[in-house]
């Protein structure tokens, strides 16, 4: 199977048996619609053929050259994978959902987000908090990223990177707002607790020091 190319068939049974039948061919149900198809098109495919032909390195994000195998032969399409389930517990695939585009035009993709390096922050003994992992944005298809890389190395404790903290390359608008945040680095919770634990150590110590004051003040008033 070549990375990119896919050949699903147009499915008519519907029901149980013909589920079943299906399942025993190796195959699972789906769902093609978007630019170019009037209606959408109920098809079968092989779980297996779909992961061949996804990008590693893309996968979702990978442009599909689709051939719709029906009774009235061969249909060619260029999709994308929109959506697929899988199995609660045993993680098959249980459909799948093409979306059919126009590569001319733009398209909206989730892309992940790798962080690299070592951040400063945590050198010190903060901790990491990951926000977001891949981010929304607009392009060509072809024009879709693997992924963004973000070097968190100068990350402080205190401080955060955003989506504005990420380069996009030409042609790649992002989706969601530049202040939102990717990661975070916060204190220690040792640290974070310290003051409240200062505070809780001084209480007694000054009530100490005030209650001969409060004395002095009580045989004052008697006499």
């Amino acid at each position: 199977m070549e990375v990119g190319k896919l050949s699903v068939q147009v499915r008519t049974g519907r029901g149980k048996g013909a589920a079943r039948k299906m399942r025993e061919q190796g195959l699972v149900p789906g769902v093609c619609y978007g630019v170019g198809l009037t209606d959408p098109i109920a098809i079968q495919l092989s779980p297996k053929a779909l992961k061949a032909a996804l990008d590693p390195v893309k996968r979702q994000n990978t442009v599909l050259t689709l051939d719709i195998e029906g009774t009235g032969g061969k249909q060619g399409v260029v999709a994308m994978l929109k959506d697929y389930q899988t199995h609660s517990r045993r993680r098959e695939v249980l459909h799948v959902d093409l979306v059919a585009i126009d590569p001319s035009k733009s398209v909206e993709a989730e892309v992940p987000v790798e962080f690299t390096g070592k951040a400063v922050g945590s050198v010190d003994g903060g901790t990491l908090h990951v926000e977001h992992r891949s981010v929304k944005v607009a392009c060509k298809p072809t024009a879709i990223p693997s992924e963004f890389k973000v070097d968190i190395t100068e990350l402080q404790i205190g401080q955060a990177l955003h989506i504005s903290d990420i380069t996009f390359p030409d042609g790649v608008e992002p989706l969601e707002g530049v202040h939102l945040t990717l990661i975070t680095c916060t204190a220690p919770r040792e640290a974070e607790a310290a003051p409240a634990e200062e505070a809780a150590t001084e209480t007694p110590d000054a009530a100490a020091e005030s209650a001969p004051a409060a004395d002095a003040e009580k045989k004052a008033e008697k006499k």
